[in-house]
């Protein structure tokens, strides 16, 4: 029968002699033979062993659950349990990983936007990106209203237009009314803003943000905090009004 030293097992297991070394003081491939001079020879089953060790560990298995796997008689039961186990884990480290190349990729895209920046500018950038899912929510709300409001006008109109009944028009507008005074208020109370000078993030008044200049992502706006006057870019913001 063949014996393998401790650098041939590690050959040909595609390891350093220092992984099969190891592996030995954990308890989980003990060589079959020593020599007089205190060698380490391994057999045909210890390779056999070392390989699935090997495999084992490519699938990220701790080495305290591999030996437990090693010295279970119902080995195959617990492995599939031990699998499953490191299959989540792995399916979790993956999503995670996935979501921080996500924010990575976001902010190497609006950095890209940006002729001067900061640390101070990058922490704004990464705010915004936190909020971005629930200022999307926010922006989605207002959406669904407005096309609310307008199956609400132009199905009222066409009653009036074709069948003469105006009181319904007359009733849909007072509430499309109602409903946009409703939907301004709630935007005004579920966004702030950041003031890129001071990078204060402040919530403006009604009357000021009504007003105001703005663009799909900033508004014109003077900061509470420091009293510029300039785009602030909008964010997610629950605090009340100042």
């Amino acid at each position: 029968m063949s014996m393998y030293t401790t650098g041939e097992m590690a050959k040909l297991c595609g390891v350093s002699v220092r992984t099969v070394q190891y592996y030995d003081v954990r308890g989980i491939l003990t060589p079959s033979e020593l020599t007089e001079g205190g060698r380490r020879l391994y057999s045909e089953d210890d390779l056999r062993r070392m390989r699935i060790i090997c495999f084992l560990r490519e699938l990220d298995l701790p080495i305290n659950s591999i030996k437990e796997l090693l010295a279970e008689g119902d080995s195959q039961e617990v492995l599939s349990i031990l699998l499953e186990q490191q299959q989540k884990t792995l399916e979790t480290e993956i999503a995670e990983r996935q979501q921080k190349l996500q924010k990575l990729t976001e902010l190497k895209a609006t950095l890209k936007k940006v002729e001067h920046f900061s640390l101070e500018s990058v922490g704004d950038i990464a705010y915004l990106m936190e909020n971005k899912a629930k200022l999307r929510k926010v922006h989605r709300n207002m959406i669904l209203v407005g096309i609310l409001m307008d199956i609400i006008e132009v199905s009222t109109l066409l009653l009036w237009t074709l069948k003469g009944i105006w009181l319904p028009f007359a009733l849909g507008m007072c509430f499309a009314v109602g409903l946009g005074a409703w939907m301004t208020v709630y935007y005004c109370k579920k966004v702030a803003y950041i003031c890129p000078k001071c990078h204060a993030v402040f919530k403006p008044r009604l009357s000021q943000m009504l007003f105001a200049a703005h663009t799909p992502s900033t508004r014109r706006l003077t900061c509470t905090e420091c009293g510029s006057h300039g785009f602030c870019v909008e964010v997610y913001g629950t605090e009340q009004q100042t």
